[in-house]
């Protein structure tokens, strides 16, 4: 036992992979019409929203103007979250463009070092977020068919964010962490060249197609997995084993489905308003607040390159889910 158990750790992958690809050939039907609307989600609605943003956040990064931001906020980010002004614009980007544009910005600023690792691990804890876009017209709009739901979600979402960023501040608090930002601004503060704009900008679109086909490529196989899952019937598998617990099939399906990718959930959850409008909306709201498993591996792929650690994210988007489903209450 104890020598098939080891085998198993060894060849985990290698068997996940295996029947991941014996999936693809036995569904091949169903899983051909989820990658279809995985790439059609991902080129009418992520491409149009998201790479403009991408290419916008570096050349930001290219030039003062997170320094001038630091310098002005810095007196109120250090007290209230622990981190510098300049993680401001983290936080800003991170709010107003949706995931994973705040895990693009918090790389910069480390990869730049005006953030040491420990601000980089706080930071990306309750910078990635739901973009307003989404929760106003995708959820609140075309799935609720209320704006003023669209409205409550989007205040509980930053509101929780808000409070994740504060019970963060006590991340590592007692570590030492070297800052580098005296040194690194002080070859940053060069004026750019006009003969520098072309250059700057053919790069920064280079790095944000890559990115942005990144995030495409996570879209098309969660929408495969979860086809799979669905056609092999092992979410009804789970469904039926949680309604032993006295939870509907329904309740259940939409919440599995939302852990695993975002908007299939909220797709899900927004059904149950017919038979329980309240309970639609908390299951909505923390699924927004937890992003899902194909947010998080985004954003792990992102981070991964500058070393830093996934948990705090983790924690944080929990947190972030419990604190909206909180807000969301509130407000109702």
């Amino acid at each position: 036992m104890n020598f098939i158990v080891i085998s198993i750790r060894k060849y985990f992958f290698t068997i996940v992979f295996l029947l991941f690809t014996i999936c693809l050939l036995l569904f091949s039907n169903n899983n051909l019409i989820a990658a279809q609307n995985g790439l059609a989600l991902w080129a009418t609605k992520v491409l149009p929203s998201l790479f403009p943003f991408f290419v916008a956040t570096e050349l930001l990064c290219q030039t003062n103007f997170t320094y001038i931001l630091g310098k002005i906020l810095n007196k109120f980010m250090k007290p209230i979250f622990n981190v510098p002004g300049e993680s401001a614009i983290a936080i800003i980007l991170g709010t107003i463009s949706g995931y994973p544009v705040g895990a693009k910005v918090v790389c910069n600023l480390k990869s730049q070092k005006i953030i040491s690792k420990i601000e980089a691990e706080r930071l990306i804890a309750y910078t990635n977020n739901s973009g307003p876009l989404f929760i106003l017209g995708t959820v609140g709009i075309a799935l609720f068919g209320d704006k003023k739901v669209g409205f409550i979600l989007l205040i509980s979402h930053i509101l929780a964010s808000l409070m994740v960023a504060y019970c963060f501040k006590f991340w590592k608090k007692d570590k030492f962490d070297i800052n580098y930002r005296e040194t690194q601004f002080n070859s940053k503060l060069t004026p750019m060249k006009i003969s520098d704009i072309g250059e700057i900008l053919g790069s920064s679109i280079k790095k944000a197609i890559s990115t942005i086909l990144l995030i495409g490529g996570f879209i098309v196989i969660f929408s495969v997995i979860l086809s799979i899952l669905e056609t092999s019937g092992i979410l009804n598998l789970f469904a039926n084993i949680l309604s032993n617990f006295g939870i509907p099939n329904n309740i259940s399906l939409s919440v599995i489905s939302g852990i695993i990718e975002l908007t299939n959930g909220v797709n899900l959850t927004a059904l149950i308003a017919t038979s329980n409008y309240t309970l639609s909306l908390l299951l909505t709201s923390f699924l927004l607040g937890f992003g899902g498993i194909s947010v998080l591996l985004q954003v792990y792929s992102i981070i991964v390159k500058e070393n830093i650690s996934i948990k705090p994210y983790l924690l944080g988007k929990l947190l972030q889910g419990i604190f909206s489903v909180i807000f969301t209450f509130i407000l109702i």
